[in-house]
């Protein structure tokens, strides 16, 4: 028996190592991309480089335009697909009584995960700019980053509003509340981390996504108003990144582009969390 409780101990130290190994080195990797980031970019950031844009007359190497058309296509995205995903999610979780549908839909939402972006970008050049006739623009690259980042929203919004418990819309409904009632005031507010986690996935997948964008968007790279950005050709800091590599061949300023593109997700990283805080502490 002591032979046997000793090798269980052993078994369990020996996994309990790996694990913490394995997180340990899922951190230095994540540590390391971010430092090398700042630490090759940084030094090529300037005043100059965030308030102007590329221009051969002015010999300047500027990305406004590209920040600009950055924060245009999250806002424009994230307006359209948080009410669709989240109202998605409300459906089949707390309304849907037919379980083949929800079964049926959650298995195209998982499908849409994993199709490659470029193909989004076909369709999307195909129906939004050329069908439709939207153009290459913010428009065109919104509505199919919407298509792309649909599923994320709606699949992490109903995990969270799975994990509320029972109790909790039994008692609601026990005090007389409606069901929509105990949806907005109940389930939504104890759902909210999961919600806010959504939209931080949402968020890095906009700033990061340029293989559909460049059929979409575009590579333009002049400064817009946002009404005007709607149906012009408006590249994205990573648009402007693979430009930058790819044409130019300056894996600096390159870089330089990465360094602000972390600095603009951990931005809204943070203000997402600050809201989502303030939205469960008011209830």
């Amino acid at each position: 028996m002591e032979t046997l409780s000793a090798k269980r101990r052993f078994y369990d130290r020996g996994l309990r190592f790996l694990l913490y190994l394995c997180g340990a080195v899922t951190c230095a990797l994540l540590l390391f991309l971010i430092v090398y980031v700042f630490y090759r970019g940084l030094g090529n950031i300037s005043w100059e480089f965030l308030t102007t844009q590329k221009s051969y007359i002015n010999k300047t190497d500027g990305i406004l335009p590209n920040i600009l058309n950055t924060l245009y296509i999250i806002c424009f995205s994230m307006v359209i697909v948080l009410p669709l995903g989240v109202g998605a999610a409300i459906y089949l979780t707390e309304y849907a009584s037919n379980r083949k549908l929800v079964a049926v839909i959650e298995f195209a939402t998982e499908t849409l995960t994993g199709i490659p972006s470029i193909i989004f970008g076909l369709v999307g050049m195909l129906f939004f700019a050329q069908l439709l006739g939207f153009g290459y623009g913010i428009m065109a690259g919104g509505l199919t980053l919407v298509v792309m980042i649909l599923p994320t929203i709606v699949r992490t919004t109903q995990e969270a509003l799975k994990t509320v418990p029972q109790s909790y819309r039994e008692g609601a409904l026990g005090l007389g509340a409606g069901k929509w009632r105990m949806v907005r005031t109940v389930v939504l507010p104890n759902a909210v981390d999961g919600i806010v986690t959504g939209c931080i996935l949402a968020v890095g997948r906009i700033v990061g996504e340029s293989a559909a964008l460049l059929f979409t968007a575009g590579m333009g790279g002049v400064v817009s108003n946002f009404l005007d950005a709607m149906h012009t050709s408006s590249g994205t800091l990573s648009v402007a990144l693979y430009v930058y590599v790819t044409e130019y061949a300056n894996v600096d300023l390159a870089l330089a582009i990465g360094a602000v593109l972390m600095i603009i997700t951990l931005v809204i990283n943070l203000a997402a969390s600050l809201v989502g805080r303030r939205v469960k502490n008011k209830q």
